[in-house]
């Protein structure tokens, strides 16, 4: 049995053509929401946004730039450790600029809440969040997405993107991780 097929995976959740049709939606949203803005910078927060970004700027019709954060807030469990560590700053000045930050999921909401703490401090014109993912039953601070393709269940979820320990980033789908995987770890 392949990897695709493993007993990792309970269940598909969102399939690869969904996917490709909410991202494609999201170019065209985010094309005529931002048709007026002539400084529009695109953030992606790594890894995890890596897949889902390169997926929808090739979607949205309008000069922009790109540039990506790292930051950690996981390590290699299931559940966030509450303690955000930059581990890859922006490489450009975004004050006066237009940003959207893409990111894979929001789930508890601290590590975007603090991002967008942090980005306020440096004088952009507007901070508009963009998320495949939206899981609002985990949220633990008062933040919500601007844009968002999915809202999912509170349930462990790989692939498009999402990793569990750094695996299944790679799946064209997102499926939910099967308990056995990390249960016991």
């Amino acid at each position: 049995m392949g990897f695709f097929n493993s007993g990792s995976i309970e269940r598909i959740l969102i399939s690869e053509d969904e996917i490709k049709s909410a991202v494609k939606e999201m170019g065209k949203k985010l094309t005529e929401d931002y048709k007026d803005k002539e400084n529009v910078t695109v953030i992606g927060i790594l890894k995890g946004s890596c897949v889902f970004m390169v997926d929808l700027i090739r979607e949205i019709d309008l000069p922009i730039t790109i540039d990506f954060m790292s930051v950690s807030s996981y390590g290699s469990g299931v559940k966030t450790s509450g303690v955000v560590k930059i581990i890859k700053d922006l490489d450009s000045n975004i004050e006066g600029k237009d940003i959207i930050i893409v990111e894979d999921i929001l789930d508890s909401g601290k590590t975007l809440s603090y991002l967008v703490g942090l980005l306020s401090e440096r004088n952009p014109k507007s901070i508009k969040i963009v998320t495949l993912l939206d899981k609002p039953e985990r949220r633990e601070v008062d933040i919500k997405p601007d844009y968002t393709c999915f809202t999912v269940p509170n349930a462990f979820v790989i692939g498009y993107g999402l990793d569990y320990d750094e695996k299944y980033r790679n799946l064209p789908y997102v499926g939910i991780l099967s308990p056995k995987e990390y249960m016991d770890k």
